[in-house]
């Protein structure tokens, strides 16, 4: 095997990051280079590290995956230059402070007015602990804390569903009387052989144990309630064994719906733990910018993707100037949406093409509310976690940070799909409105401790589009293969070129494919 092959099979294995690590203890890197791993930004005057035999790479798009594929291919020396439409980095990894001003498509200006030091991140927000994120914040110093994505302490809220409408339901109870309710009907099924079931006498008697202890069933098989459901009364000292909750009756439980948001939780990319950059999930982007800023060409909008054999031609807009320029290189990797990549005219194959405009976006939206006391925390002894509904706010999100501060910024709503795009094509104030009103029915304490808000709409966010790529079955057999595969010089990489859609670990994980790709291509040619 030749010292080529070699490196191309541990490339397939590790991805680019164990190709470098090789490389440099093969002496196959310069000191320069070899240095790049501990790398602080060069000066104004040194744009560019010298570059891997000469090879340019333009980026398009400087969020995650964009910033991810200049530090990686930085690390063996390519000249990179990203164009970036937007005043900053980062993309959809979005943190709102005081002082954050937007335009969505087609409205006028919001400007946040949370004090400083109260923020809310308006893209992702929680960070799985298997996800290749959490790498780069070890890297790059970026200091984490748990995210709450579980409390028990948060409430269930759904109306018009018979007769628990309009009651808010600590999760805790909903769920004990669920499951307490579900074993006693299978666990009397199979201790009376009324199941037709593979299983001997005594698995079936295992299977009943295990039962029993999953709802707490009394010995006779029976959900009488559980201590896991809460209390009436708390137990104190002495003599003060507290006194149970009793159970809601088996009808009213099941028609509320509360049983269907319980995979919310252990769905496996919301399981614990979960975690986040302590100060807004921005760290992580702003780690990123300290290492590849010097690259990053702002306010760059792109008019035109070209290619022809020997390389690529950028023309964008130079916003600052207003006047057009253009860029050229020997590869391109474009982490445009396709939302919006769609709509810029481009040398792509007609594969390619058709496969593009052939992809839809999710509708999303979140709104960030201030309060100027923390009474989830005061008078519902609520820390972090969530509270959900079939109202159109849909899930609440309490800060996971700051305990006992003053003030905080709780998430009002995260919608989704239809009741997004509704929430979305109101103004501002309609949207603060709603989320005020329907937010007051879980905690009657928002008006007189509301003090401002912050919504956005994905859908409208320019330069975004969507909240995230959204394939249907057919789209991820017919087009995706597609979008994955190179396109002449241009290569395509985002969280839409992955199988972790809408996380940042899906724009990092392609991002090293693509790098590992044009670094395998620059060896052979």
């Amino acid at each position: 095997m030749t010292r080529r092959q070699f490196l191309s099979t541990v490339g397939k294995v590790g991805g680019s990051v164990a190709v470098f690590s090789l490389m440099g203890t093969m002496g196959l890197l310069s000191p320069e280079t070899m240095k790049a791993a501990e790398y602080e930004p060069p000066g104004p005057n040194d744009l560019h590290l010298s570059g891997r035999g000469g090879k340019k790479i333009i980026i398009l798009g400087a969020g995650i995956a964009g910033m991810t594929a200049a530090y990686e291919l930085g690390l063996a020396g390519y000249d990179c230059t990203i164009l970036e439409a937007k005043s900053r980095a980062g993309g959809r990894c979005w943190t709102i402070r005081g002082g954050t001003s937007e335009a969505e498509i087609g409205s006028g200006t919001q400007t946040s007015r949370f004090d400083k030091g109260l923020y809310f991140n308006a893209g992702p927000m929680r960070i799985p602990q298997f996800h290749v994120t959490l790498e780069y914040c070890r890297k790059f110093g970026v200091a984490i804390e748990p995210f709450n994505n579980v409390n028990e302490s948060g409430y269930y809220y759904n109306e018009n569903v018979g007769a628990l409408s309009g009651q808010k339901v600590p999760k805790r109870a909903a769920k004990a009387d669920v499951r307490g309710y579900v074993a006693e009907m299978l666990a009397k099924a199979v201790d009376q052989n009324a199941l037709d079931l593979p299983l001997t006498a005594e698995e079936k008697m295992k299977l009943v144990d295990y039962l029993k202890v999953e709802g707490d069933l009394n010995p006779d098989l029976f959900y009488k309630g559980s201590q896991r459901g809460g209390y009436k009364d708390e137990p104190g000292s002495r003599l003060d064994a507290g006194v149970l909750r009793d159970p809601f009756d088996l009808k009213s439980i099941i028609n509320s719906g509360f049983g269907k948001y319980f995979s919310n939780e252990y769905e496996y990319d919301q399981q614990m733990m979960m975690f986040h950059p302590i100060g807004g999930m921005d760290a992580i982007a702003k780690a990123f910018e300290k290492r590849v800023g010097n690259r990053i060409k702002f306010r760059a909008e792109v008019k035109e993707i070209r290619q022809s054999s020997s390389g690529v031609r950028i023309v964008y807009t130079d916003m600052a100037s207003g006047r057009e320029q253009e860029v050229k290189g020997d590869y391109c990797i474009c982490t445009i949406p396709l939302s919006v990549l769609k709509k810029i005219p481009a040398d792509f194959s007609p594969e390619m093409s058709k496969a593009i405009q052939s992809i839809n976006y999710a509708s999303a939206g979140k709104i960030g509310l201030q309060f100027k006391r923390r009474f989830w925390e005061e008078d519902e002894h609520l820390y972090g976690g969530s509270s959900l509904t079939n109202m159109d706010i849909t899930q609440i999100y309490y800060p996971p940070t700051d305990y006992f501060g003053k003030k905080g910024v709780l998430l009002g709503y995260y919608a989704y799909g239809g009741v997004a795009d509704k929430l979305g094509a109101m103004s501002y104030a309609e949207r603060e409105k709603l989320a005020l009103a329907q937010g007051a029915k879980i905690h009657p304490q928002y008006p007189k401790e509301f003090e401002s808000s912050y919504s956005i709409n994905w859908k409208t966010i320019k330069y975004q589009e969507g909240g995230w790529v959204s394939y249907s079955a057919n789209d991820r057999k017919t087009y995706y293969p597609t979008l994955c595969k190179p396109d002449n010089r241009i290569y395509l990489a985002g969280e839409h070129i992955s199988y972790i859609t809408a996380w940042q670990a899906g724009a990092i994980e392609s991002a090293r494919e693509v790098v590992t790709d044009i670094h395998q291509r620059v060896m052979k040619s």
